[in-house]
């Protein structure tokens, strides 16, 4: 199904290969997890396997060759979700592939079925929770009826019950002749989805590949200290065992239509506070809103002076832009809504001087992409790097909304430590999380909406 000798690719302006010297055989019908530490180029590899590296936007070398048509989901869904209606997105695939019209409703209802959707095809694309949207647009995948399936990490912006409908779909919907490569960071959940590893060598080629138990009793620990997330692997915590400073912010029955139900909330200094829900529950809503990005249709968020100084009674959101960012810094679900320069370093310099940045860029592992496009950042590497431009004003409150996103096992413990020292040396930092581990690792306190 999938012939792979000396592949690699390096993007478009940049001195490192993304993924090089991958020599790789994948028989019809197995199911292959592809594990490697943050910008081992998995990513990059799945979109080769898709045919998504036009030649124009890189260089490549060796071969890389499918027996058969490749289906791709998303980290992201909405990414790939293209249509106002459930039904006609899974259709459209169908229809850009020029299947018979009389097939091709037939096909939708199918696909949907097989994914456990629980709406008909009329239902808004725009009022799906991200686990539907998910589901949705694995269904798009599958009524093309590919002989592969690549899966780029589909769970990782959902809440655990979320996820678990996606993996119960995943094994209900696939054919047992459907070849499927899997990028999860969590290996624990994946595992019972698949029958091989294959890790990816950071520096190129394949570090190794076999059965899970075979690649984790021989690799493990190696590979855990290198960023994968073995299973039997636990991160230490990180609490405070100081008392909670000053209250920063607060929330009074704050509300935005359709978005978030009145919602309480106080923030204080030298605290840790992780913000629970389901997906739907309006997280991500009241993340903006704390962060003075979001006007709210009712209630208030009040900023105290220990924040704010003499603008405490101004509502976050009147501030002007340079005061906001100087007391809040926020960082956002998709890193790529908050990069607005061509490379790394002039992201960061927008809002400290060179010193700073050059702290930032080692601190978080950013040092040796300083030039690089944002925009061709790995998933990981993008969520540091956004993470970084929240700090570099240094801003008394941190509100980051799934810092965790995309991260190896050790760039996940360096965030943790670095949010733990901040949180330690008094600033507030308020996460919306899916990520139990890191509230178990570092929430002081948690709001469930």
């Amino acid at each position: 199904m999938i012939h792979a000798v000396g592949f690699g690719w390096r993007h478009a302006g940049r001195k490192r290969w993304a993924v090089r010297g991958v020599d790789l055989r994948v028989e019809r019908g197995e199911r292959v997890l592809l594990l490697g530490a943050s910008g081992a180029g998995k990513s990059t590899l799945l979109a080769a396997l898709a045919g998504l590296l036009p030649a124009d936007s890189g260089e490549r070398e060796g071969s890389v060759d499918v027996d058969g048509r490749a289906g791709i989901v998303f980290q992201d869904p909405e990414t790939q979700l293209v249509m106002a209606r459930a039904g006609d997105d899974v259709a459209f695939g169908l229809e850009n592939h020029g299947v018979p019209p009389a097939q091709i409703w037939p096909r939708v209802d199918e696909a949907l079925g097989r994914v456990g959707f629980p709406y008909g095809r009329d239902r808004s694309t725009g009022a799906l929770s991200g686990g539907e949207q998910q589901r949705l647009a694995l269904a798009g995948a599958l009524a093309l009826r590919p002989d592969l399936l690549l899966l780029d990490e589909p769970t990782a912006n959902l809440d655990p019950a979320g996820a678990e409908l996606v993996r119960a779909a995943l094994r209900r919907a696939v054919d047992p002749d459907t070849t499927l490569v899997l990028v999860e960071h969590r290996v624990a959940e994946a595992l019972p989805l698949v029958d091989r590893v294959v890790v990816l060598e950071p520096g190129g080629g394949i570090r190794a590949d076999g059965t899970p138990d075979a690649v984790f009793k021989e690799h493990g620990d190696q590979l855990a200290a290198e960023g994968v997330w073995v299973p039997g692997h636990p991160v230490p915590p990180r609490h405070t065992s100081a008392p909670p400073g000053a209250a920063l912010l607060r929330a009074d029955k704050v509300t935005v239509r359709d978005r978030l139900a009145a919602a309480d909330l106080e923030v204080r200094g030298a605290e840790a506070l992780a913000i629970l829900g389901p997906n739907g529950a309006g997280k991500s809503t009241l993340a903006l809103l704390l962060g003075g990005l979001l006007r709210p249709d009712g209630g208030r968020i009040v900023a105290t002076e220990a924040l704010a100084g003499p603008d405490a009674a101004t509502a976050p959101h009147r501030w002007r832009a340079r005061a906001l960012a100087r007391r809040i810094g926020s960082v956002f679900q998709d890193p790529e809504h908050q990069f607005v320069t061509s490379n790394v370093r002039d992201e960061l310099a927008l809002g400290t001087d060179g010193s700073t940045v050059d702290e930032l860029l080692a601190r978080l592992r950013l040092d040796r992409l300083a030039g690089a496009n944002p925009y061709t950042l790995s998933g990981g590497e993008a969520r540091r790097l956004s993470v970084a431009t929240a700090l570099a004003s240094a801003p008394s409150l941190l509100v980051l909304d799934e810092p965790t996103f995309g991260q190896d096992r050790r760039t996940w413990i360096e965030l943790v430590d670095l949010l733990a020292g901040l949180r330690d040396a008094g600033r507030g930092v308020v996460a919306v999380t899916h990520d139990a581990d890191f509230v178990a690792a570092l929430a002081d306190r948690t709001v469930n909406l």
